[in-house]
C-alpha cells in the first residue's frame, strides 16, 4: 500500500495518532522497567474509530526503539494494513492480541510480557497469592490460561478469550502475564501492579520462612478500594512517567 510519501501522522487521524503516542510511551515504560523479554512481547492497541483494525510493534525492535510511526496497523485477520519499516509483526503476538481484540469490545489495550517474575508465578500450581497489597488490588480480577506451546494456532484464541472472561488480567500457565485496559493507561497500571505483585511472591517465597497470607476478606476490601468511582481519573502516575520520558527521551512521539 503506498501512501504517496506522507508521513504516518500525516495520513492518521489526530485520534489514532493520540493512541500511537501514548502506545509508544507505554513501550519506552516497560522498557525501563524491565519488562522485555528482547524483541519478542508485544504491546497493542485498538485504532479509535475502527473495531477491526489494531497497532501492533514491528517485529524486530527493541522496546526502546519503539516510536508513534514505526508501529504496524493490522486488522483482526492478520492483513497489514500499514507497516513503515517492513519488518511485518511476531505471528505468536497476533494469536494472542487479535483473540483479546476481537472478542472484547471494552478493550482498547493489550499487553503481554514475559518476565522472570512473571513466569515464575505462572509455573506455580497456587498462581497469585495475596501476599501484598500490589495482588490483592487484583482479587478476583486474575484468569488463568493452560499452557499449549508457542502460541500460533488460531484455535487457541477461543480457549484464551473463555479464560479472561471478563477479566482484565491473565496469567498464561509456563508463559507469562497479560492485562488489559479501557485505555493504554490502565493496561500498564494494570501490568505494572501485577509485575511487582510476582516480583514480591517470589522473593517472599524464596525466604525459606512462613509467609502472612490475609484473609479473603481483607483482599478483597483491598480490591474493592482500588475500584472505587472516581480513584483511576484522580491516579497521576501516567502524568508523572510521561514527564519522566519526555525528560529522558522523547523520541517516542515521533
Amino acid at each position: 500500500m503506498t501512501f504517496n510519501n506522507q508521513s504516518v501522522k500525516e495520513r492518521v487521524s489526530p485520534e489514532e495518532w493520540d493512541v500511537r503516542v501514548q502506545l509508544s510511551a507505554c513501550y519506552r515504560f516497560a522498557a525501563h522497567f524491565r519488562m522485555t523479554d528482547l524483541i519478542y512481547t508485544h504491546i497493542s492497541a485498538r485504532v479509535p474509530g475502527d473495531e477491526n483494525h489494531f497497532l501492533l510493534n514491528a517485529f524486530g525492535l527493541m522496546w526502546d526503539e519503539v516510536n508513534a510511526s514505526n508501529l504496524v496497523k493490522i486488522t483482526l485477520d492478520g492483513k497489514i494494513v500499514d507497516d513503515p519499516t517492513g519488518l511485518g509483526f511476531n505471528e505468536a503476538g497476533f494469536v494472542i492480541h487479535s483473540a483479546i481484540h476481537g472478542a472484547r469490545h471494552d478493550v482498547v489495550c493489550v499487553m503481554h510480557t514475559h518476565t522472570a517474575s512473571g513466569v515464575a508465578v505462572s509455573a506455580q500450581q497456587h498462581g497469585l497469592l495475596p501476599l501484598s497489597q500490589h495482588a490483592m488490588r487484583l482479587t478476583g480480577n486474575v484468569g488463568y490460561h493452560a499452557y499449549e506451546g508457542v502460541a500460533l494456532n488460531l484455535e487457541e484464541r477461543e480457549r484464551l478469550v473463555a479464560d479472561i472472561g471478563d477479566k482484565m488480567t491473565l496469567i498464561l500457565h509456563n508463559h507469562g502475564l497479560l492485562t488489559c485496559g479501557k485505555t493504554v493507561r490502565e493496561a500498564f497500571d494494570f501490568m505494572y501492579y501485577l509485575e511487582r505483585a510476582c516480583q514480591i511472591q517470589i522473593a517472599a517465597l524464596a525466604g525459606g520462612t512462613p509467609v502472612i497470607t490475609p484473609s479473603a476478606e481483607v483482599a478483597q476490601k483491598v480490591a474493592d478500594s482500588f475500584a472505587r468511582p472516581g480513584y483511576q481519573e484522580k491516579k497521576g502516575e501516567w502524568r508523572a512517567l510521561i514527564r519522566m520520558l519526555d525528560k529522558m527521551d522523547p523520541s517516542y512521539k515521533e
